[in-house]
């Protein structure tokens, strides 16, 4: 998604390659989007304000999505426990596993979709009932309503429109971002917006040569409520208890996205 790039001349020169890696994933350029959101400031109706810390169950999501991510499934079933324990509901962790699947590929969602189901029966062999939770509550649109329910949590999350030379040479792939990733699935209310990047970040950190990506959602993670201190938390968490490679992408891309948002 959008990249942040570092001062040198370098990196000024990597920019726009940077910039059409970011906008394969749809969130388009940050330094417009960044400008963009500064003049429009467009209302987060699905986020909640920044918290000082993450929950229980949000400290496993980044876990959960790296390991899923790597394919790694003893390290995701002891994630997917320790989101269970602290009251993510199987609807949650399912909703989360789908929704990778746009970052890191239906064979390794639907292999860690299997784990968990894998994970819930032994819980049940053991005597714990996971709460259920819900499937979401209001129907997803369909049609031209879909394409702009998709382009509104596009442009939402992104923080501007979201365009380019890119999106010019290829405008199919952001037809299928809008109505789709942005439609299909953000429309669904059964998992709120920070859980959803909270999992993208850990998914990208664990993938090599998603960066852009990675720093563009750091950004998004953001305008959705997280705050810096939280995302800190997340990159320490991914420290501890996943990789250290993982942790450093983590943290690179989010001193670079502060380091944009000042711009």
């Amino acid at each position: 998604m959008t990249p942040s790039l570092f001062g040198s001349v370098l990196h000024r020169r990597a920019r726009p390659l940077a910039a059409l890696l970011a906008a394969c994933l749809g969130l388009g350029n940050v330094t417009a989007a960044v400008a963009q959101e500064r003049a429009t400031a467009p209302a987060m109706t699905k986020t909640t304000p920044p918290a000082g810390t993450l929950s229980g169950k949000q400290q496993a999501i980044p876990l959960i999505a790296a390991f899923m991510a790597t394919s790694d499934m003893p390290k995701l079933d002891s994630a997917l426990n320790q989101g269970l324990d602290a009251g993510l509901t199987i609807s949650e962790a399912k909703e989360i596993l789908v929704q990778l699947y746009a970052y890191a590929g239906f064979p390794r969602s639907l292999n860690a979709l299997n784990e968990l189901m894998n994970t819930v029966e032994a819980r049940k062999q053991r005597g714990i009932q996971d709460a259920t939770g819900n499937e979401p509550g209001r129907a997803i649109p369909t049609g031209e309503a879909l394409r702009e329910a998709g382009v509104a949590n596009q442009t939402r999350i992104s923080g501007g429109a979201v365009k380019g030379p890119l999106f010019d040479f290829a405008p199919v792939i952001n037809q299928f971002l809008q109505t789709h990733l942005f439609g299909d699935i953000f429309e669904r209310d059964n998992l709120d917006w920070q859980s959803r990047e909270l999992a993208t970040v850990g998914a990208l950190a664990a993938t090599p040569g998603a960066e852009p990506q990675l720093r563009s959602h750091m950004l998004a993670s953001m305008r959705v409520g997280l705050s810096a201190a939280q995302l800190r938390e997340v990159t320490n968490i991914l420290a501890e208890q996943a990789d250290g490679t993982i942790a450093r992408r983590a943290r690179e891309a989010l001193t670079q996205a502060l380091e944009t948002s000042k711009d």
